[in-house]
């Protein structure tokens, strides 16, 4: 059971909870049940325009994309580390090829403003505050577009602000 909690209030050390035990960003149709997730392991958490924001980067052909530009809302799931084969599921399976959801074996709960899983620890519910695109005369050192743009596709900066944070 989820309890809501201050966003000021998390135990969170976003270079661990994102960077080592990755993330899933997840967006769709609440009322619809019609979503999409997947794994992430850039981003960051802050504050800007003096709101509680997180920043996440979703390279444009990701088929989740479409359900975040699609939403005025997302959420990010933190998982116990027991849900890491979810997590390599959801990063190497296609939500456009099968139910990705569905194959995860995650439970996905529609009552918030963004759909998110039951399995997570921590959810971070987001309202979309701003969306640009990385672009590549701003990557100051060509060693880092080469080796993390080969193919040019540059990632998609989504911030939002959070609304909600669930604990278990």
């Amino acid at each position: 059971m989820f309890n809501q909690i201050d966003p000021k209030e998390l135990a969170f050390n976003p270079f661990r909870e994102i960077g080592e035990r990755w993330m899933l960003i997840t967006a769709g149709d609440s009322e619809k049940a019609k979503a999409n997730t997947m794994t992430a392991s850039w981003g960051g958490a802050g504050v800007l325009w003096n709101k509680n924001v997180v920043t996440c980067y979703v390279r444009p052909q990701r088929y989740t994309r479409q359900f975040i530009d699609s939403s005025e809302y997302f959420s990010l799931g933190f998982f116990p580390e027991e849900a890491r084969k979810q997590l390599v599921y959801c990063g190497r399976v296609s939500g456009r090829d099968e139910d990705k959801i569905a194959g995860s074996g995650l439970t996905v709960c529609n009552d918030r403003q963004a759909p998110y899983f039951e399995e997570a620890d921590t959810v971070l519910i987001c309202k979309k505050i701003y969306v640009g695109e990385i672009k590549p005369e701003g990557v100051l050192y060509p060693e880092l577009d080469e080796a993390n743009y080969p193919a040019k596709d540059y990632h998609i900066v989504y911030i939002g602000e959070i609304v909600e944070a669930l604990k278990k």
